[in-house]
C-alpha cells in the first residue's frame, strides 16, 4: 500500500513507442496528480495520453470484477460472477474444446495494450501450452513488411537511434509523424535539436503533418501504396547521372547489377524513369529528380521511412526500396546517416535484459509444417509454423476452418492485451466470426467493442497497479512501481494466469514473485536494482547506436546475417521462391484498391488510417479529456468536399462493400485530393443497421495479407457522401 503524500516515477507502456517516465503523486492511497520527468537529460517527457491516465485509472466504466455474459453476443449485457467461477469455466471450456476438436481449436489473440517485462502476453501462452497447446498468431500489425524486408535485406530487423538525427545534414521523413505517434520517446525533441542545427527536413506522406509543419522545408504529398514507386525512380536518376557510391555497393551489397537493370527497363524494356514514376505517384517528376539529387549528394544523411507506407499491398517493397537507397548513397553505418530504416524504439538499446516467463514449447506448433513463403532465418521460424494464423486472416479461418483450408476448425478464443475486433481489419467480418464461436474470453480494462463479444471477462489492473519493468528509445530502462491497490477486483496478467493455470491442473507454472521476476529480468542491466527502483528509470547517456557501424567497419570480421555476409539488393532466398509477388530485387507492383483499381470507379477516395495523437491505438478513446482535445473526424481535401457538397463539420458516410461509417468532415488542405485519412482506433459503435457512428476505420479496411506479412489497412479504396 502507498504511503500518504508519496511521489512515485513510473515508467509507462501502453504500446505507443514511448516508455516515457511519470511522476506520479499519492495520497492515502490515491493517485491525485501526474507530472511528467524533469529531471537530467535525456529527459523522459510524457505525451497527453499519460498526462490524462488518471482519468483511465478513476474512470466510471473500469471494469473493476469478473462478468458472465448473459444477453447477446456483443449486445453488452452482462452480470458479476466471483473469480472462482470465471476461471473454473474457462478452464472447462479448453478442456471441452482441446478434447473435442483438439488443442488447436483454441485461438489465443494478443496485442500490445498495458504489457512490461512481467506482466505481458507471455503468460498466458505458457498456461495454455502446458495445458496442451493453442493456435498462435503470426503477422505484426505495425511492421511485418518492414521485418520481412530487413530479413530479406541486412538478416535481422533494426531500426535509427533518434538522438542521431542531430548528426545529420539532411533528413528524409518518409511516411513519418514522430511529433504525433510518439515512437520512442524523445524523438520530437531530437527533430528539433536537429532543426535548430540546421539539418534540412523533406517530409514525403499525403497528409501535411504536425511534423511537416514543425521541422519541414519541404512538403512531399504522395498517393498512398505508389512510395516505392517513388524510391525506384530516385534511384533512376542517381544511376543515370553517376551519383551512386559505387564503392559502397561493390564492397557492401550483392545483386545491385540485377536491381540496376530492373530500374533502367533493361529486363521489361520499362525505363523507371521521374515521368514513369509521376504518373503512378502523383509527385511532379521534377520533385522526384531534386530530391533523389540532394539525397544523393548531401553526406551524411538520413532516410527514415516509417512504418504506415509499408501497410500497403506489397508494403514489403516499399521498404526494401528503401534499404537500397539508403545503399546507393552509402548512408548504412555512418553517424547522421541511416540504414533506410525507422526511428524505432526496437532499435540497438544499449542494455541487456535477462530471461522473462518462458511460454514452453506449443504442441501445436510442434505438430505442424512450416510456410513456404516464410524466410528460412532464425527469427522468422516461429512465426512460419503453418499451424499458426496470420493476425488479418483469423475471420476467415473462424469462418471457414478445416474447409477453407485451414488448419483447425475453431471454437474457442482467449484475448489479452487486445481490442481485437477494433483493431484488426473488416469488423463486419469479425462480428459474424466471433458470433459463430462457442466460447469467448477476454482480458481488459474497460467494455471494449471487442469484450462486449464475450462470454467471460477478467477485469486486468494497470501498470500503476502492479509491479514491473519497461525499457525504451530514451535508450532506457524504467521501473513501474505499484503505487496504488488494484482498484475492485482486477488482477495483473501473471496473477490472472496463475489462477488459471491452477484450475486447468499445472502445478509447475510459476515458482517466482513479481519481484523475484524482476530481479532476474533486470540484473544485467542494473546491478543496483534497489537503487534503480528508487530512482525509476536508468537512462543511457552514451553516444547514439549507429546500426550496422560494426559490419561496414570491418565486414570480414563482422558479416551481416545473410547467406552472402553482404547487404542482399538481390536476395537468392527470395528467389528460391519463386513468387513473382515476393521478387528478389526490390519493385513496384500495382497495389490492390489503388486509384486505377476498377473499384475506383465506384470508390474513387483513397483512405488511410494514421495514429492520432489522443490514442494509442484503441486505448483512451473513452477518455473525456482526450475526445475533447482532438476529436475524432474524416480529413478530406477541399476539392474533394466541393464536389460532394460537403463543408467543414458536416457529418458524412464513408463507405464500401465492407462496411458504413458516419463521421464528422475536417475539410482541408493538409491532405492531398483523392485521398482522405481516418485515424485508426475509434471504437465501433454500430446502429442496428449495422452502420458505424464510432469512425472505426477498420470497418472498411480489407482483411488480405500482402505476401511477405505486412497489413494491407492503407489500401483501402471508399465512398464519401454528406449523411
Amino acid at each position: 500500500m502507498a504511503t500518504a503524500g508519496k511521489t512515485y516515477y513510473v515508467g509507462t507502456d501502453m504500446n505507443c513507442g514511448g516508455a516515457c517516465l511519470l511522476k506520479v503523486h499519492v495520497k492515502d492511497g490515491v493517485i491525485t496528480r501526474l507530472e511528467t520527468d524533469d529531471g537530467d537529460e535525456p529527459q523522459l517527457r510524457n505525451c497527453l495520453r499519460c498526462r490524462a491516465y488518471r482519468q483511465r485509472v478513476y474512470a466510471p466504466d473500469r471494469l473493476l470484477y469478473p462478468l458472465k455474459r448473459v444477453g447477446k453476443r456483443g449486445e453488452g449485457k452482462f452480470k458479476r460472477i466471483s473469480w472462482d467461477e470465471a476461471l473454473e469455466t474457462i478452464a472447462g471450456q479448453y478442456k471441452r474444446v482441446k478434447e473435442t476438436y483438439g488443442p488447436a481449436a483454441m485461438i489465443y489473440l494478443t496485442t500490445g495494450g498495458d504489457i512490461g517485462q512481467v506482466h505481458n502476453t507471455r503468460t498466458a501462452v505458457r498456461a495454455f501450452c502446458l495445458a496442451g497447446g493453442c493456435t498462435l498468431m503470426w503477422g505484426v500489425a505495425s511492421n511485418e513488411g518492414w521485418m520481412f524486408a530487413c530479413q530479406a535485406t541486412y538478416g535481422y530487423p533494426v531500426g535509427n537511434d533518434h538522438r542521431d538525427l542531430p548528426n545529420s545534414k539532411l533528413v528524409i521523413l518518409w511516411g513519418m509523424n514522430p511529433a504525433v505517434i510518439i515512437d520512442g520517446c524523445g524523438t520530437a525533441y531530437h527533430l528539433a535539436l536537429a532543426r535548430e542545427k540546421g539539418t534540412k527536413f523533406i517530409v514525403v506522406d499525403p497528409r501535411y503533418t504536425d511534423t511537416a509543419a514543425l521541422v519541414a522545408d519541404r512538403w512531399v504529398p504522395i498517393r498512398p501504396g505508389t512510395d516505392s514507386a517513388a524510391m525506384i525512380a530516385m534511384a533512376y536518376v542517381m544511376i543515370t547521372e553517376n551519383l551512386h557510391d559505387k564503392a559502397f555497393i561493390n564492397q557492401y551489397t550483392v545483386g545491385f547489377d540485377r536491381f540496376k537493370d530492373y530500374v533502367l527497363g533493361q529486363d521489361d524494356g520499362v525505363p523507371k524513369t521521374p515521368e514513369w514514376a509521376e504518373a503512378i505517384t502523383g509527385v511532379p517528376a521534377q520533385t522526384i529528380v531534386e530530391v533523389a539529387r540532394e539525397y544523393a549528394t548531401t553526406k551524411p544523411a538520413a532516410l527514415l521511412p516509417s512504418k504506415g507506407p509499408g501497410r500497403t499491398a506489397f508494403g514489403e517493397q516499399y521498404h526494401r526500396a528503401a534499404f537500397t537507397l539508403a545503399a546507393m548513397t552509402g548512408n548504412i553505418g555512418k553517424v547522421g546517416g541511416s540504414a533506410g530504416s525507422e526511428i524505432t524504439q526496437r532499435g540497438e538499446i544499449p542494455f541487456p535484459m535477462g530471461p522473462a516467463m518462458r511460454t514452453g514449447g506449443n504442441p501445436v506448433d510442434a505438430g505442424s509444417p512450416m510456410r513456404k513463403d516464410a524466410l528460412p532465418t532464425p527469427i522468422s521460424k516461429g512465426p512460419g509454423l503453418v499451424a499458426r494464423l496470420h493476425n488479418s486472416e483469423v475471420w476467415d479461418a473462424i469462418l471457414k476452418g478445416k474447409a477453407g483450408g485451414y488448419y483447425s476448425d475453431y471454437k474457442m478464443v482467449y484475448m489479452a492485451n487486445t481490442n481485437y475486433l477494433n483493431q484488426y481489419p473488416n469488423v463486419n467480418k469479425a462480428v459474424k466470426a466471433l458470433e459463430s464461436l462457442e466460447f469467448i474470453a477476454v482480458q481488459e480494462q474497460f467494455m471494449t467493442p471487442t469484450a462486449k463479444f464475450a462470454d467471460i471477462i477478467l477485469p486486468t489492473c494497470t501498470f500503476l497497479e502492479r509491479n514491473d519493468a519497461v525499457w525504451g528509445a530514451g535508450p532506457h530502462v524504467a521501473y513501474q512501481p505499484k503505487v496504488i491497490e488494484p482498484r475492485g477486483e482486477s488482477r495483473s496478467h501473471l496473477a490472472i494466469c496463475e489462477g488459471l493455470a491452477a484450475k486447468l491442473g499445472l502445478a509447475n507454472y510459476n515458482d517466482k514473485t513479481d519481484e523475484q521476476w524482476l530481479e532476474q529480468i533486470m540484473k544485467p542491466t542494473v546491478p543496483d536494482f534497489e537503487r534503480f527502483k528508487e530512482a525509476g528509470a536508468q537512462k543511457y547517456y552514451g553516444p547514439p547506436s549507429i546500426p550496422f557501424q560494426k559490419e561496414i567497419e570491418d565486414i570480414e570480421n563482422n558479416p551481416f546475417p545473410t547467406p552472402s555476409g553482404k547487404i542482399e539488393i538481390f536476395s537468392r532466398q527470395l528467389a528460391d521462391m519463386n513468387n513473382p509477388l515476393l521478387p528478389p530485387i526490390p519493385k513496384y507492383i500495382e497495389p490492390w484498391e489503388s486509384r486505377n483499381d476498377p473499384l475506383a470507379k465506384k470508390y474513387p477516395i483513397q483512405l488511410t488510417s494514421t495514429h492520432p495523437k489522443r490514442r494509442s491505438h484503441s486505448q483512451f478513446d473513452n477518455i473525456p479529456w482526450l475526445r475533447e482535445v482532438d476529436p475524432q473526424v474524416i480529413w478530406l481535401n477541399t476539392k474533394d468536399a466541393t464536389a460532394r457538397g460537403i463543408k467543414d463539420g458536416d457529418l458524412v458516410k464513408v463507405f464500401n462493400k465492407r462496411g458504413k461509417v458516419i463521421v464528422q468532415a475536417k475539410v482541408t488542405e493538409r491532405v492531398m485530393p483523392g485521398v482522405a485519412d481516418l485515424p485508426e482506433g475509434a471504437w465501433y459503435n454500430p446502429d442496428k443497421n449495422g452502420v458505424d457512428h464510432g469512425g472505426c476505420a477498420n470497418v472498411l479496411t480489407v482483411d488480405k495479407r500482402s505476401p511477405g506479412g505486412a497489413f494491407t489497412s492503407n489500401s483501402c479504396l471508399v465512398q464519401v457522401e454528406k449523411a
